[in-house]
């Protein structure tokens, strides 16, 4: 059971306020205000005077967003002064904000600092209103500095993983490698970007879940946390499989969507880069897997609780959802 205190609840709320303002706002200025507002409220919540790494964090992340909400603002006068649209440079500002490559150095070592439940924000709900406004400033420019932003982020996402310990920075990587198909899939297809970020959303989600029950931060810990129940093993490992986009399991769905949408529009380059790495992130999350599979020692005991028994079979049911939607569609007819 989740308790927050009453000032987590407002700031949770502003940030969801902020957050949505900006996608339903009509004009820069009101979505320059969403983004400060949502930047605002996220600054409390993961700062901490008992933890240092949290104030550093919360340091660098205002430092850079104030970076790229400045750069917004800068690119104002281009427009009255200079008479030139300025939407590559508010491109380059959401892409810094979001954490895109080659703009992407921050965001690792920000997730780095933070508990589990503030990645989630970090990496799900910091990135809708960024994303969303990419949108509207999309030209024939900046839709080639989104091409290039997609194939830097597949590449530094597949390889950047590899040589980690800390799964803050595994899932951090692994979050900037579905940025590349997020943003093929927000320049192919809006309502296919949609699907792509819930359905990312709810798998990253159920990892974070199991990693938080257990206080699992480091690669060394998963052979000695509470993983002797069956039930919890294998939730975990369907559930990292399909943070990797393993077929038939749901995180591979909307991939295969993105794939189907880049074939039909000739984009194979493009299409390569992406399963290049896809497969290199799948390998450093089977490499979680197997450990939390195989080296999980029963002898060693831990005062942690364990996760519901019926939250575990929720997480595996939706991983598995793919498989299990052909035989319940042939049971009803």
């Amino acid at each position: 059971m989740l308790f927050f205190h009453p000032s987590q609840i407002l700031f949770l709320s502003s940030l969801l306020t902020g957050t949505l303002i900006t996608f339903s706002a009509s004009s820069w200025f009101t979505a320059w205000l969403g983004l400060e507002l949502n930047l605002l409220s996220f600054i409390p919540l993961i700062s901490s005077k008992y933890n240092q790494y949290s104030s550093e964090s919360s340091l660098k992340y205002f430092l850079i967003q104030a970076l790229g909400s400045s750069i917004i603002l800068a690119s104002a006068p281009c427009l009255l002064f200079f008479n030139w649209t300025p939407h590559t440079l508010i491109c380059s500002a959401l892409l810094l904000k979001m954490g895109a490559a080659p703009v992407h150095f921050w965001f690792p070592s920000v997730m780095e600092g933070i508990n589990w439940y503030q990645c989630i924000i970090l990496m799900t709900i910091q990135k809708i209103g960024p994303m969303l406004l990419l949108t509207y400033s999309l030209t024939q420019p900046t839709a080639l500095i989104l091409f290039v932003s997609s194939i830097l982020c597949s590449l530094i996402g597949g390889v950047g993983g590899l040589n980690q310990t800390l799964l803050r920075k595994i899932m951090a990587y692994s979050s900037i490698n579905h940025m590349a198909w997020m943003i093929a899939a927000l320049l192919l297809n809006e309502s296919l970007w949609m699907l792509y970020f819930l359905v990312y959303a709810l798998v990253s989600s159920s990892v974070v879940l199991i990693m938080h029950s257990q206080q699992i931060f480091h690669f060394n810990n998963l052979s000695s946390y509470n993983f002797n129940s069956p039930t919890l093993k294998l939730t975990c490992f369907l559930s990292l499989l399909s943070m990797g986009g393993l077929p038939p399991l749901l995180g591979f769905l909307p991939k295969w969507l993105v794939i189907q949408e880049l074939a039909t529009s000739n984009f194979f380059l493009w299409l390569s880069f992406l399963l290049f790495s896809a497969l290199i992130t799948l390998f450093y999350y089977l490499r979680v897997a197997l450990t939390s599979m195989t080296l999980s020692s029963p002898k060693l005991k831990s005062s942690l609780p364990m996760t519901s028994k019926t939250t575990l079979t929720a997480i595996m049911f939706l991983n598995l959802f793919p498989i299990l939607t052909p035989l319940s569609l042939t049971s009803l007819f």
